[in-house]
This record gives structure tokens, sequence and C-alpha cells, in this order.
């Protein structure tokens, strides 16, 4: 398989990492990181998985338009949503892992549709494919 990227993002952590900083290179956002309460930190900046469950749910989101839209499943509601949950923990195998649930929120759409768009936008998200066989996701449609 091969990329043909029409964009790239650029951003610099510096200082500590997870208890740094981290910016864009466009300049248009610079975060305070810090790890969570849960895993030691003072929780008192953002931490790398609420970045990602950020970028998660608005790319899924878009990819469940796009798929709605190129495919003619349905039109997706100007109110659906999407909420991200991404956990980090101890893998059993060592080091550290995450772990992801999408849920899903088409409201007016019949279920059948509403799961057949969640179906294809998970296959259309380039986060979908970055994480495939590599993080469990889980698509819970609401």
């Amino acid at each position: 398989m091969s990329v043909d990227p029409k964009y790239w993002a650029e951003a610099t952590a510096f200082g500590g990492g997870r208890n740094g900083h981290a910016k864009l290179a466009s300049g248009m956002l610079t975060v305070t990181m810090s790890s969570p309460k849960e895993l030691g930190g003072d929780g008192k900046g953002h931490n790398p998985e609420e970045l990602f469950a950020l970028g998660y749910a608005a790319c899924y989101l878009s990819a469940m338009r796009f798929a709605a839209q190129s495919e003619k499943l349905g039109t997706v509601p100007d109110d659906a949503s999407v909420n991200a949950h991404v956990g980090i923990g101890p893998r059993s195998d060592g080091g550290f892992g995450l772990k992801v649930t999408l849920e899903v929120s088409l409201p007016g759409l019949e279920r059948d549709v509403a799961e057949k768009i969640a179906e294809r936008g998970h296959f259309i998200c380039p986060y979908s494919n970055a994480t495939k066989g590599n993080i469990e996701v889980e698509i819970v449609v609401l």
C-alpha cells in the first residue's frame, strides 16, 4: 500500500514530552502538556490521548460524511457527532498501549443506515486505517 500525501501537518514537542509543551509549525496552536493524575501527573495540561481523541473524532465524523455522500448511503445529519474515548494503559506483553471507543450519534437515521455509514466511515478514516491491527477500536452506534 502506498500513500500520496496531499497535506502534511507539522508539530514539535519540547521540554519534558508528556510534561512539556507542543506546538504546531503554523503557530496557530501551542499546548501545555501534562500527564493525567491517573498516570502520576498533575493533570494541569493536556495529554497526547486527549489530542488523539480530538483528532480521531473529527476525522471519523468527516469520513462518515464522505462515505454517506460518495456511496449514496444517506445524508449525515447536521447534528451528528462522534465521541472518542481513548484509553492508555500497560500492555500484557510490556510497554503501554491504547484502546479506543467511538460513540456515533446519527440522529434521525434508521439504525441499519447509521451502522452502514459508521462501518464505511471506519474503512475510509485515516485514523482507523493507521490504528488497524495496532489498537483495539470499538464502534458503538447510539
